[in-house]
């Protein structure tokens, strides 16, 4: 009777420890992955910030400085405001020039959507090079060097002749020098944050919101003005204002560890010789072996791939975000084309773009107070959220497929921009509560990797869909499907991970309690009961 009184209670514990553990799940499997101390050397004093424990006011047990969670950060938040509008915000403003370049450059639409395509390709397939700027020079100098990439390929692209120049400057240049505008940006936000993380990181996406609504109504006021070459130069011009805000990029400061720094130069010296020895020894083998070793360290710092594999959380948001990002900026592209297409004036089509823009700049904010209250810091159910929102942002796109009136595109527009403000708000929210923050560099650029081979996919693929029918109405039915289907593949992929976490954890428990009830009953049994004596009888044997 006692027996079962005890296992009864076990097992009403069991439910209330693995509920508490399943929200504590995903950072847990990152600890499995997380990086050898030798593995990479903390040069830059970024890099010595990026671990750390989520208290304040003092320091984490390698020495790292701990985020202040206020004070310089918010001077760091205002400079991100300022990045992101400048930049992730930019390639929407190119449908403002989408009908000029076509005329001018005698293009199809398949072969124009590749200026925007190619820039927003290259602004996250430059991950990996931004990661390794950033380990050697850090987040400000970097950001600093992308600005001025920025300025200069939009200023050499007012002079292009033809549509392989404009891929070139405005794509590959520009879009490389963004790359290397946003990523240490959005970084540097992590490491002055850590419990108001997600009240930061909702604050700062709003620079894209403001980017949308004024970015637009400028490029329609150039265009009126100087044309598209001189909207260009200008415009070139104002990106190099994140070179600005880079120079606030403070980074935190760090206590100098110049013992440990010698025995990891040493240490770095006697493997350098070790393997020259070896190459010498094996021939072509060693060498082989030797480049191996030298560059899976290397995809293991800056583009996580071992994520992909240890950590199926970080796996499903991957697979989810990419797949979402094949079509999430396709109606950005072709909504101005959309609308003229169908009889509107070129200025109200601007206005629907200055009109998102400006829902953008109303919702985040709200969405960084609502994030940043007490409850909701910690809180593990920030991916249900941001899969609802990605998947009411797919099934939007069927309202703008529906009429092209004005009425009609602008409920379009609302809908879209609460959806799209909410994916803004937690898309960098949710990858720091799926892994280290110390991995979070490489995460994001392994991330950014993938977004970039959609986003060069998606405006082609709409260009050529565009092409074949001579309708836009399509393009948003594509759409539709790609979104709706993103946002039900990582609502469902996190909650069969946590069902199975769930799983795990009770029979753990249970495993773990049973086993833990056993010595105690054969403690009870030896005290209440000594043995007797067993008396052999020898006619019995016989």
């Amino acid at each position: 009777m006692t027996e079962g009184v005890e296992v009864h209670q076990v097992q009403t514990s069991i439910a209330d420890a693995a509920t508490t553990s399943v929200a504590r799940s995903r950072t847990s499997s990152m600890q499995a992955v997380e990086t050898d101390p030798g593995s990479e050397e903390p040069d830059q004093q970024e890099e010595a910030s990026s671990s750390f424990h989520s208290t304040g006011g003092a320091e984490d047990s390698s020495g790292g400085p701990v985020a202040p969670d206020g004070g310089w950060g918010w001077v760091v938040v205002a400079a991100t405001v300022l990045v992101l509008a400048m930049t992730l915000a930019f390639p929407s403003c190119i449908g403002i020039f989408y009908t000029d370049l076509q005329n001018d450059f005698k293009a199809s639409n398949t072969e124009t959507s590749w200026v925007p395509a190619i820039m927003m390709a290259v602004l996250h397939a430059g991950g990996p090079i931004c990661s390794v700027l950033v380990e050697c020079l850090g987040c400000r100098a970097t950001i600093i060097i992308g600005g001025i990439l920025s300025g200069l390929g939009m200023v050499a692209s007012s002079f292009a002749q033809t549509l392989v120049e404009l891929y070139i400057t405005a794509g590959i240049i520009t879009g490389m020098g963004f790359s290397l505008s946003f990523q240490p940006s959005i970084t540097m936000v992590g490491h002055y944050f850590v419990r108001r993380r997600a009240f930061a990181n909702a604050l700062s996406s709003t620079g894209t919101a403001l980017g949308l609504s004024t970015l637009p109504l400028l490029a329609n006021y150039l265009l009126s003005s100087f044309g598209w070459r001189g909207s260009f130069l200008v415009l070139g011009g104002v990106l190099l204002n994140c070179c600005v805000c880079g120079a606030v990029m403070r980074p935190l400061g760090a206590k100098p560890k110049m013992e440990a720094k010698a025995g990891q130069m040493n240490n770095r010296q006697l493997k350098t010789n070790c393997l020259s020895i070896t190459q010498e020894r094996e021939g072509l083998k060693g060498r082989l072996r030797a480049t191996l070793s030298t560059v899976m360290p290397f995809l293991r710092r800056h583009m996580a791939f071992d994520l992909l594999c240890s950590n199926p959380y970080f796996c499903a948001y991957a697979l989810g975000v990419s797949w979402m990002m094949l079509g999430f900026v396709v109606p950005l592209v072709y909504l101005v084309p959309y609308a003229t297409a169908h009889g509107m004036e070129q200025d109200r089509a601007a206005l629907l773009m200055a009109i998102l823009g400006l829902i953008n700049i109303t919702v985040r904010p709200a969405t960084a107070l609502v994030f940043g209250l007490p409850r909701f810091r910690g809180s593990h159910n920030f991916a249900y959220l941001f899969a609802a929102a990605v998947l009411t942002n797919g099934l939007s796109n069927c309202i703008c497929g529906m009429a092209a009136s004005f009425p009609v595109l602008l409920a379009y527009v609302i809908v879209f921009g609460i959806s799209m403000s909410l994916i803004g708000s937690l898309l960098f929210t949710v990858l720091m509560d799926t892994v280290e923050m110390s991995r979070f560099p490489s995460a994001l650029g392994l991330i950014s990797i993938m977004e970039s081979i959609m986003f060069l996919l998606g405006p082609p693929l709409a260009g050529i869909l565009v092409d074949s029918t001579s309708q836009y109405t399509y393009v948003f039915f594509a759409c539709s499907i790609n979104g709706s289907t993103a946002g039900l593949f990582i609502m469902l992929s996190f909650y069969w991970l946590d069902r199975q976490r769930c799983r795990e954890v009770k029979s753990s428990f249970i495993h773990k309690d049973i086993n833990s009830l056993k010595p105690s009953t054969k403690m009870t049994i030896d005290c209440d009961y000594s043995p007797v004596p067993f008396i052999r009888d020898s006619e019995t044997d016989v």
